[in-house]
């Protein structure tokens, strides 16, 4: 383990080139933490070189704070892997949950695992993260000698620190928190709730502090804050206000207010501000160890700021607070949300918002069929932590993890067009049309005028980093991911089919699709019809790969459906034919006759030339060949599940089959925790090389792939089923507040990478979707009608209070859910006139809520509670026994016994 606040360690190699390889350049980076990567261009390279020439590569690789793994050294020659180099390893992996962010599409606020505030977003979510590397402390100082006048001798305790036993989670179906911290060698413990409201840029922490031990007692609450204004620890000030009983951080148009709320006004019983992260000051929370702060009332450059409330808790007693953060573009918008907090005191907020959250949630009145309970709260939350993730200008940001700068000096908090689209898609699929297209009027505005999307975007719409290059081996190349710009397109028609929203898409079908179509018409090879070379959706190569393939055509493919929709007949035949001469183009070079299957990617063996609008301007070299030639990359892939998905070929052709078993062999990770990997030998965050047992850490959005295809697949509910263990299984390995990461470690399920992964949440979603409508598709009547509808008829029940039926709201329930149950006894008379017993139960498990019991139980002894048939034990006494309610369920699951009475027992 190698520690301290930043390490040098010089590590040199030698690494046997070909003569025409001299290493001449190296750029390293983490990738992640587990892999250094080093570059060679191979157009730089001097040819004087003899053979068999070793190059001595020298890394000086920097260690931050947190402890990294260093695995191997992965050597790149001209964008092509050539060697693995073993290094010695630091065995502690850093792991980056985020498993509680609190947001409204403007403020966004997230906390590491010992619940510290580690990022906070405004105004765009995923833009300006006011708080830097150090964490904003959070704890108390307690007393363990109390003195009868003033303050004993006490101790203090970060949660960051060890003795707290914490669970992070949230209340069901909401965006506020419930977080419990136990301090058993104090006896002490907190239950927190956070929210931000679902309007205002007001965040809200509610504090409930338990003293167990036997004597009264001080306690101090106290929070450090550690902001960098517009993300920079440059000209900041920290004051103390005392108009507004706080502290406040500002510079130019960026303000942060912190506060208490104690008996309905705000109170700051002891405050400091000083200088943190210059010149060796590590803050003012340093100044909190005595329980004491010094007053400080103002400070400007790099700063910090702590504040302190004062507690008296009797013997075993409880007192509740609430800490209050504010943002804003000047003093007088937090003086307003200052009065509003009067007026509208903290516990409304989170009441108000937590209302909000159930509404928004719940609204679609979603049937979810046979899915498991868990499943089903798995999917709310999903949704829930995806519209954390969305600003309210329409950008989807990837995650807003802030730990992983640690590693690369950058960030997930970008829109990627193609990760965008898929959580747009699940959007429109979940029912929420408004905010996916929020984000196609953010791709209208972002859409270069040549018809494609740049590797990625800013939330404010600017281009973003990139380490896609405009020039590849001495030529012009365009850097883009051509299957972000035909994911967009491919999303769009999803969403208009959905939605017939056709004065939204009119301008769409002009500014996007008209323009991206066209250059992916144009953007191809003229021999064998395939797209250009560009870099594959793990941003790793660059090549033909089968993924942007079968994107493409998708795009094309919705393309042509927006040309006939719009009546524009000579685009419907361009696209239409471009779509044709793609998937011909792949049928005869993706698929490899020796392998059984399809491959991932083809190289060409001479480029072909483009200019930057797409257009083809001939081949690389003066004497290139009739037709294109590829070198074939054969590794399996989790990302051929494309084939099928873009419908490129469908999912019962026997080679996607065969290509879906290769997925499922190589890439199940062999050990307790299980999931599917990226690809074989995956290298990012790696933290095994038994690649046998483990091709590669199992990924969320890899794993329910494999669901998908088997919902595709599916002919009969039996069928249909056997996605439930995946669904299952992406559930049990969620975090314990139902957050998933992006990947996590084969042996601990410990989270790995960014957390949340808005794409994660976001194929959760979807393919749920896909399992309830296919479940409504397997389920017909004699007619062909479906008798299980995915969305639910009837009232929309949020919560357990409120019930919306038809034009009305009431706060009492239609039903009372006390007197339901999923089983029942009882004796009646039957239509005979004979004492019998009737064992009356339905198995929620199988009960796919189609409702056709309870339209064939005329004496209303069944009902519907959230989506299941139930027994309403206050009518039992007038159930017919006819036993009707049991032959029309389709699943099976309504089950009636009746037994004569003196043959009981």
């Amino acid at each position: 383990m190698i520690c301290g606040s930043i390490v040098g360690r010089m590590i040199a190699y030698k690494i046997l080139l070909r003569p025409s390889e001299i290493f001449c350049q190296i750029a390293n980076f983490f990738a992640g933490k587990a892999v250094v990567c080093v570059r060679i261009s191979r157009y730089l390279l001097q040819p004087a070189c003899g053979a068999g020439r070793c190059v001595l590569v020298v890394l000086t690789v920097c260690l931050f704070r947190r402890s990294v793994r260093i695995d191997s050294l992965v050597v790149l020659i001209a964008g092509r892997r050539i060697d693995w180099v073993c290094l010695p390893s630091c065995r502690k992996v850093v792991e980056m949950p985020r498993d509680i962010p609190v947001g409204n599409g403007a403020l966004l606020v997230t906390f590491d695992d010992r619940y510290q505030l580690r990022d906070l977003y405004f105004p765009h979510v995923g833009q300006e993260n006011h708080i830097g590397a150090q964490p904003c402390h959070f704890g108390v100082w307690v007393e363990t000698e109390p003195r009868p006048n003033g303050l004993g001798r006490g101790v203090l305790a970060w949660t960051s620190g060890p003795g707290w036993v914490i669970h992070q989670r949230y209340l069901k179906d909401t965006l506020t928190t419930s977080v419990s911290l136990e301090h058993h060698d104090l006896k002490l413990s907190l239950y927190c709730n956070d929210t931000v409201d679902f309007h205002r840029n007001v965040f809200v922490r509610r504090i409930k502090v338990k003293n167990h031990a036997r004597h009264a007692r001080r306690v101090r609450v106290i929070h450090h804050q550690d902001f960098n204004m517009y993300g920079a620890k440059i000209g900041d000030t920290a004051s103390y206000d005392p108009k507004l009983q706080g502290l406040v951080h500002y510079r130019n148009k960026r303000y942060i207010y912190v506060s208490f709320m104690h008996d309905g006004r705000h109170r700051v019983d002891e405050y400091a501000t000083g200088a943190s992260g210059f010149g060796g000051a590590e803050g003012t929370w340093r100044d909190a160890e005595d329980g004491h702060l010094q007053g400080n009332a103002i400070a400007q450059g790099a700063v910090d700021s702590t504040a302190l409330l004062d507690l008296h808790l009797d013997a075993e007693g409880e007192q509740i607070c609430y800490m209050v953060i504010l943002t804003g573009e000047s003093r007088e918008e937090i003086q307003k949300l200052h009065d509003w907090l009067a007026k509208t005191p903290p516990q409304q907020v989170i009441d108000r918002t937590n209302a909000y959250w159930r509404l928004w949630v719940g609204g679609t009145n979603i049937n979810f069929g046979n899915l498991p309970p868990k499943v089903v709260e798995l999917f709310k939350r999903s949704l829930l932590v995806v519209r954390t993730q969305v600003d309210n200008d329409g950008g989807i940001i990837a995650a807003n993890d802030s730990d992983i700068m640690q590693f690369s000096r950058d960030t997930y908090s970008y829109i990627w067009p193609r990760d965008g689209a898929l959580v747009a898609d699940s959007l429109d699929l979940a029912g929420f049309p408004d905010l996916a297209r929020s984000f196609y009027s953010f791709c209208q505005r972002t859409i270069t005028r040549e018809g494609y999307f740049l590797h990625k975007y800013n939330p404010d719409g600017s281009p973003a980093s990139s380490w896609h290059p405009w020039v590849k081996d001495g030529r012009p190349s365009l850097p883009i991911q051509e299957d972000e710009t035909a994911l967009v397109v491919w999303a769009l028609w999803r969403h208009y089919f959905r939605y017939r929203d056709i004065e939204f898409m009119r301008p769409m079908w002009v500014d996007i699709v008209q323009p991206a179509a066209d250059f992916m018409c144009r953007y191809r090879d003229p021999h064998s019809g395939l797209p250009l070379p560009s870099y594959d959706l793990w941003e790793e190569r660059h090549g033909v790969h089968a993924f942007t393939v079968a994107t493409v055509y998708g795009g094309l493919r919705a393309a042509y459906h927006f040309a006939v929709a719009f009546g524009d007949r000579e685009r419907a035949r361009r696209y239409k034919q471009a779509a044709d001469e793609v998937r011909a183009g792949a049928a005869r070079h993706l698929y490899d006759e020796k392998l059984g299957r399809f491959v991932r990617r083809l190289v060409p063996k001479n480029p072909i030339a483009c200019d930057p609008t797409g257009d083809v301007t001939g081949m690389y070299g003066d004497d290139g060949p009739p037709e294109c030639e590829y070198e074939v990359d054969d590794v399996v892939d989790a990302s051929l599940f494309a084939i099928f998905k873009f419908h490129l070929f469908e999912a019962d052709d026997p080679r996607v089959i065969a290509t879906m078993e290769a997925v499922k062999d190589k890439l199940w990770c062999k050990t307790k925790v299980g999931g599917v990997a990226r690809y074989e030998r995956d290298y990012y965050h790696r933290v095994s090389e038994d690649f046998e047992v483990v091709p590669g850490n199992p990924w969320f959005i890899c794993t329910l792939w494999l669901a998908d295809y088997l919902i595709t697949r599916a002919k009969s509910p039996e069928e249909l089923k056997l996605a439930l263990p995946i669904f299952e299984w992406t559930a049990a390995h969620a975090l314990e507040s139902g957050v998933l990461a992006e990947q996590v470690n084969p042996f601990t399920n410990a989270p790995l990478s960014v957390s949340p992964l808005t794409w994660s949440h976001a194929t959760v979603v979807s393919t749920c979707v896909k399992y309830l409508e296919k479940l409504q598709a397997l389920y017909t009547d004699s007619t062909g009608r479906p008798i299980f509808q995915v969305r639910r008829a009837g009232p929309v029940e949020v919560g357990s209070s409120i019930v919306f039926d038809r034009t009305s709201a009431d706060f009492d329930p239609v039903r009372d859910r006390e007197t339901a149950a999923d089983s029942a006894k009882f004796v009646l008379d039957s239509p005979q006139g004979e004492p019998v017993q009737a064992n009356l139960s339905i198995e929620t498990a199988e009960c796919i809520g189609c409702g056709m019991c309870i339209s064939k139980c005329s004496n209303k002894v069944l009902l519907q509670v959230d989506g299941k048939a139930m027994i309403d034990l206050t009518q039992l006494n007038r159930c017919d026994l006819n036993g009707e309610c049991v032959r029309t369920c389709p699943t099976k699951a309504v089950k009636l016994d009746v037994l004569a009475v003196d043959l009981v027992g």
